[in-house]
């Protein structure tokens, strides 16, 4: 049995098109470079997770020579679909058709996020005994799900972005009697107070903010105060 296959959702870092709702504080400029180094992180974090094959499900569809840099090593799929859905339901359908055990889609905005709690999901997968791993996120949304076959239920016509969609995809989990294990929840980093919490967090010793990102911070020439869009 193939191990499971983990992608990371991702843009390209480029300036005006990732961390928009954090522009400002952060110019569009040093919004890009944080996420960037998000990306590394997390790609970092899933090298080291056992049973595990590490891919990025990436957007733009033209950005794959950005990645081939970033991500060395990693399967790179381009993301298809109109919407997050979409989006989603392709890439892990995409990546069970391969034969993997199964498949996760975890975020690029959650730098904090304990590879311990990735690593239960992986585990959760392969033991077999669940349909459906999620990872929920403090804004009503989640983090990371995970499935051992194709659930396009989950996916399609979701209000995504508003804090329904984890209560939804677990009431539709339920009702297709799906097995499903739920991780422990952790924060997202979206809006400016998102911001905030992670300065914050950085100032705290053992926070476990991983290294690019903790030293993107550290070189802030500002505070994270200030509105958001």
């Amino acid at each position: 049995m193939m191990p499971v296959a983990v992608a990371v959702m991702a843009k390209a870092p480029v300036a005006g098109a990732v961390k928009t709702r954090l522009t400002p504080p952060l110019t569009a400029r040093d919004a890009a470079s944080l996420y960037r180094c998000f990306l590394l992180d997390k790609l970092a974090q899933v090298r080291s997770l056992t049973h595990a094959h590490g891919v990025v499900a990436y957007s733009p569809p033209g950005a794959s020579a950005i990645f081939e840099t970033l991500a060395p090593g990693f399967l790179l799929l381009p993301q298809r679909g109109p919407d997050l859905g979409m989006r989603l339901a392709n890439s892990l359908g995409e990546l069970l058709a391969r034969g993997h055990a199964g498949a996760i889609a975890v975020d690029s905005d959650t730098p904090t996020l304990p590879t311990d709690f990735l690593q239960q999901g992986v585990d959760a997968l392969m033991r077999g005994d669940i349909d459906v791993v999620i990872g929920p996120s403090d804004d009503g949304g989640y983090y990371l799900i995970g499935v051992r076959a194709e659930r396009p239920e989950l996916f399609q016509d979701m209000p995504w972005s508003t804090p329904v969609v984890l209560p939804e995809t677990l009431r539709r989990a339920r009702a297709a009697g799906l097995r499903t294990a739920r991780l422990p929840a952790w924060f997202d980093v979206d809006t400016p107070a998102d911001l905030e919490r992670l300065q914050a967090s950085s100032a705290t010793p053992g926070a476990g903010i991983a290294g690019h990102t903790t030293r993107f911070l550290a070189g802030l020439a500002r505070p994270a105060g200030g509105s958001g869009g």
